[in-house]
């Protein structure tokens, strides 16, 4: 009787590995199918398909090949912050003062000390200067200084056209604009604070000057738009947060592409030639793989750290961020969630889903010389609903 068991066990288990190898053979005949499209007669693609249920490559295209990853480049910047920072991190925005107050009089200076926080607006600022008003100062005689040096001087990406809209990268702006102080000082008369003889100038917060107060916000409020709707800002201000976390003032871009390179080792993937030039993707000096990408995101699904607070922050597919209008009415519709990258001839998709036989997926499309971004789109949709939908037999796959 045991033999028998064993008989029919073995046998159970070699008509699934059958059933399983004869499903994965149809996947790779529907994928290679797409991969007939004209369109790679003029242009590239890097692609890779991992099974993450099962630990293993599904799919791969030209995985190695580097490529510029546009703004999927934010999931390497998300996923390095999230090792690096953790899922707890803060980014602040501080007020300290120097001098005496005496009869309700400060005699000294305010530092206003940038974090990098892209979220900072009016509401924080004005929150900042009550708090002084709330210890009692109802005069204040000095400076109101700007501390920007959290980070390098330079207000622009490595590599980014001279002709796109790009942001200025300074560590103590208000909804994008360097008015911080200006704002302050509003907020000061607003609150009946009397100022006197205020000169505004640039300069670093002395290491005893007493704190007045700090508006922070968390990382996966950053995460959100970040990654949702693409901002190129708020990826910066999360590169930078990665680059003063080496401990060194102010911090540059180089030191954040070090804490990148240490991790791209730990996924043994250093032996590459990848090129980390910025947080966002605008640059065109970067250049990573299909490989790379897929790899962090399986480091990221492997620590719960980590996809705990990227998952949630991926668009979803035909319901919201950058992915709203598309894969809508297909398998792939609420089930993807995945990063997408858009610049000039490039045109990128990488994330997660589900496949219809309950295995967990994560994937990365780079699609580079495409003049018409929409066909790249469209190939990276129809890739995703392949690997949503039932993947059937070979013959079914011949037969489409």
């Amino acid at each position: 009787m045991p033999s028998i068991m064993r008989r029919t066990m073995l046998l159970v288990l070699t008509i699934w590995a059958t059933i399983t190898m004869n499903a994965q053979d149809s996947l790779h005949i529907r994928l290679d199918s797409l991969l007939q499209n004209p369109m790679f007669e003029t242009s590239q693609v890097g692609m890779m398909v991992y099974d993450l249920t099962a630990d293993s490559v599904l799919f791969q295209r030209n995985a190695r090949q580097m490529l510029r990853p546009a703004s999927t480049m934010k999931l390497v910047t998300a996923i390095t912050a999230l090792d690096q920072l953790g899922g707890g991190y803060q980014f602040h925005t501080r007020l300290y003062y120097t001098g005496t107050i005496s009869n309700g009089r400060l005699n000294g200076d305010i530092y206003c000390v940038g974090g990098f926080d892209p979220m900072v607006d009016e509401d924080d600022v004005w929150t900042l200067a009550h708090e002084l008003h709330t210890m009692g100062v109802d005069t204040l005689c000095g400076r109101i200084v700007s501390d920007c040096t959290m980070k390098e001087s330079l207000e622009y990406g490595e590599g980014w056209c001279w002709d796109d809209d790009n942001p200025r990268l300074k560590p103590l702006m208000v909804g994008r604009k360097d008015v911080f102080t200006e704002h302050l000082y509003d907020a000061l008369t607003s609150d009946n604070v009397v100022l006197q003889n205020i000169v505004f100038t640039d300069g670093r917060c002395p290491v005893n000057a007493a704190p007045i107060a700090t508006r922070s916000h968390s990382i996966d409020q950053v995460l959100q738009r970040m990654l949702k709707v693409s901002d190129n800002f708020y990826a910066e201000a999360m590169f930078y947060q990665i680059a003063a976390s080496t401990g060194r003032r102010p911090g540059k871009a180089s030191d954040a592409r070090g804490v990148v390179k240490k991790l791209i080792s730990k996924l043994g993937l250093s032996s590459q030639p990848y090129k980390i030039a910025d947080g966002s993707g605008l640059s065109l000096y970067n250049y990573v793989s299909a490989e790379l990408e897929t790899k962090l995101l399986r480091y990221a699904w492997l620590h719960g750290n980590i996809y705990d607070h990227l998952y949630p922050a991926l668009p979803i597919a035909g319901t919201d961020g950058t992915l709203e209008k598309r894969m809508i009415k297909t398998a792939a519709d609420g089930n993807v969630r995945a990063k997408t990258g858009t610049l000039t001839g490039i045109s990128s998709l990488a994330g997660y889903c589900v496949a219809a036989n309950g295995h967990q997926l994560c994937f990365s499309i780079i699609n580079q010389g495409v003049m018409h971004n929409q066909a790249g789109k469209d190939f990276q949709d129809r890739v995703c609903q392949v690997l949503c939908e039932p993947w059937g037999t070979i013959q079914e796959a011949l037969e489409q």
